[in-house]
């Protein structure tokens, strides 16, 4: 970008070279919606195959385009706060049932409220960046005191983020009608997970050693605008949500998404296929949500949607319910079992919106798992 601004292909855009010349989008993202509409259709334009301004200048071509394959991908955005939400049905219900009582698995608040808590943004870490096995309290036996050592029981968390553009001053909210406004783009995001970790911390606050060791992104960034062809309505809400929370129009996307794992030895098995249209609180909701006491919304905030489980077990977003909490083991194809993730596992994430030939896609968020440290 900044190559084609120098060049004068960026001419008349609200953008100055100090603008591409980060290694953040941030200063983009300070343009607002309009002023990233306006780049973004300069570039699809450029990029043209019946337009020459830039195909007719090879030696330009070459100083604007790299090969992907030398590139190193780095973090997207610089985050702010970041914020995870829980607002999968079928993840919250598989839940329920595990570990509370099947006939009500969800929470009395769960279809009133799009639930969410504030996590770490100090560790979101971009792929391709390994992790190692976290350490942490656990309480393997009721009858003894809990014990410190690596986690056992390390799941991945298949979900999708948004990142935010500057939202309005403290003290005002954002509505649903509007909240599309504010939201720059969304990436692929894996919410690393200690399960054993979890179980023995969350009550009475949630997850905090559990979760904060890692959370892993995609680099490429994919605007709404790049999302507007595969809208979809989502799932019916019942009862019905209370007036901030209504919203007209489809605001749930139809976005693909599979996980493999490839062990240290062996090949990749895809082990979840899902879809982020199957989302029961939408983007617009939970921004609403989250704003509507007043809190500010600041630009390169970070948003999760939550674990992201279809209707049946072969899309179901973790390894927690793939096993049904280590009951069904799932069988690798060289004959190993997988009820969590192992020392030596990869873990990769893939997604893509996909309609009448047209394909967007979100690259892969990929995470090698090391032993724990010392």
């Amino acid at each position: 970008l900044k190559t084609l601004h120098v060049l004068g292909y960026l001419e008349n855009l609200p953008f100055s070279i100090s603008d591409f010349d980060t290694n953040t989008l941030n200063a983009l993202m300070r343009k607002g919606k309009n002023g990233t509409r306006e780049l973004r259709n300069r570039i699809s334009k450029l990029l043209r195959s019946d337009v020459p301004d830039l195909k007719n200048k090879e030696h330009h071509v070459k100083q604007c385009l790299l090969n992907q394959s030398d590139v190193t991908m780095l973090m997207p955005v610089e985050i702010g706060d970041y914020t995870d939400f829980y607002s999968s049905i079928e993840h919250a219900t598989n839940v329920g049932t595990m570990f509370r009582d099947p006939a009500n698995a969800l929470l009395p608040n769960w279809k009133h409220i799009p639930v969410g808590y504030h996590g770490r943004a100090s560790s979101i870490i971009p792929s391709g960046v390994p992790i190692h096995r976290p350490k942490g309290q656990t309480k393997p036996n009721d009858n003894e005191p809990p014990v410190f050592g690596p986690c056992k029981l390390l799941d991945f968390e298949l979900e999708m983020a948004f990142i935010t553009y500057q939202g309005k001053p403290m003290g005002d909210s954002i509505s649903t009608e509007e909240a599309e406004d504010y939201i720059f783009g969304m990436v692929l995001f894996n919410d690393w997970s200690a399960r054993d970790i979890q179980k023995w911390e969350y009550v009475p606050l949630g997850p905090f050693l559990a979760k904060n060791f890692a959370s892993s992104i995609s680099p490429w960034v994919v605007t709404l605008d790049a999302l507007e062809p595969f809208r979809c309505s989502g799932p019916k809400q019942e009862p019905a949500v209370l007036p901030y929370l209504e919203y007209s129009g489809d605001h749930n996307i139809d976005i693909n998404l599979e996980v493999g794992i490839t062990p240290a030895s062996g090949n990749e098995n895809v082990v979840c296929r899902s879809n982020y249209k199957h989302m029961y609180w939408n983007m617009a909701q939970q921004l609403a949500h989250h704003s509507v006491n007043g809190c500010n919304i600041r630009e390169g905030d970070m948003m999760a949607s939550g674990t992201i489980s279809g209707p049946t077990p072969d899309s179901y977003g973790s390894m927690l319910e793939i096993s049904w909490k280590g009951t069904k083991p799932f069988k690798m194809d060289d004959g190993t079992e997988r009820k969590f993730i192992q020392d030596g596992d990869t873990v990769t994430m893939r997604g893509w919106s996909e309609k009448d030939g047209v394909r967007v896609g979100f690259g892969e968020v990929s995470t090698l798992v090391n032993p724990a440290k010392g």
